[in-house]
């Protein structure tokens, strides 16, 4: 049998096919912008978009750190559940379910960041873990389910956060929930010196190396374990796997929970880190980094190695872009 050759590899194709989506996308990009724009789309809009972070150094790759950690969790929910055979775009809702976890333990319980990142898993497993039931005994499409749940669990959380503005939670003040560097200090990631690097920074924390070894974790998870190969085994054909003896009810509800706890650590790496407060009276919309997951995922074509570089990527340009 003729050996491969490492352009005839699966890994190599994919890799091309990536960049080559990428080179495609920029490509259309610039040229919308100059039919637009005319000869300062160059200047005013596509060249930051290149230069992403490195537009305004160090700060500019800072934020793009602070972006790319949760973005890498919300693309390892969405890849999981694609290695698996399920499509699970409740990330969103998942994100919302761990914010609230991880903000409620941080400001009202005062425990300390790894318990709220505990946390925000637990919440975000359970919600995941719903239209993983739904689908497995009632054989009801996830993406139905999910995209419902989404809703629910977004203004189920802002009442409970806002509570008519007597929560705990919520600070009349700035009308968002309180800072943790004001009300919950030990519930923040710590920098250990990160933030010196980057422009003084004080959201750039380890969160980025969290998510690494998240990605890390998930791809030994299901390419060297056996409980990786029943996940995708089930996703293949779970027809097959239930006569090979796997019982594909269970597998299928552990892989939208799974799904959904990487979503809640996600949400929070974004809140404990303190880039933002969330802000319950006005979040009418679901939070974008959990849609930005798929993309993250497609674009990695699902390997979980491949979402860090993918998520780099899109938080590279998102920044470049939004300067």
């Amino acid at each position: 049998m003729k050996k491969k050759t490492l352009l005839q590899s699966s890994s190599f194709v994919t890799l091309f096919a990536s960049l080559v989506c990428i080179a495609i996308g920029l490509l259309f990009g610039f040229l919308v912008l100059l039919l637009l724009g005319g000869d300062k789309a160059y200047s005013d809009g596509f060249k930051q978009i290149l230069l992403g972070g490195f537009y305004m150094m160090p700060s500019g790759i800072g934020k793009e750190i602070v972006t790319a950690a949760p973005l890498i969790m919300c693309g390892l929910s969405v890849a999981f559940a694609f290695k698996t055979g399920l499509f699970n775009i409740g990330a969103a809702g998942q994100y919302t379910l761990g914010a609230f976890g991880a903000l409620y333990c941080a400001i009202v319980l005062q425990w300390p960041w790894y318990l709220c990142l505990l946390a925000a898993m637990l919440f975000g497993a359970i919600w995941g873990a719903l239209p993983g039931i739904f689908k497995a005994y009632l054989n009801i499409n996830e993406v139905i389910t999910a995209i419902m749940f989404n809703w629910i669990g977004l203004y189920m959380v802002n009442d409970i956060m806002y509570g008519k503005g007597k929560s705990p939670m919520y600070d009349l003040a700035s009308t968002k929930t309180y800072s943790l560097r004001k009300a919950a200090p030990q519930a923040m990631i710590p920098s250990l010196g990160m933030s010196e690097l980057f422009g003084k920074l004080q959201s750039v924390t380890i969160a980025i190396f969290i998510a690494i070894f998240f990605a890390i974790v998930v791809y030994i998870i299901l390419n060297k374990t056996a409980f990786g190969y029943e996940l995708r085994a089930c996703g293949f054909n779970k027809n097959a796997a239930r006569y090979a003896g796997i019982n594909e009810k269970r597998n299928i509800i552990l892989a939208m929970m799974i799904s959904g706890a990487l979503a809640g650590v996600g949400a929070g790496l974004y809140y404990l880190s303190t880039v933002a407060e969330w802000n319950p009276q006005v979040s009418t919309a679901l939070p974008a980094m959990g849609f930005n997951g798929i993309s993250t995922a497609l674009l990695a074509c699902s390997n979980p190695i491949g979402t860090i570089f993918s998520s780099l990527f899109i938080s590279y340009i998102t920044v470049g872009g939004t300067k």
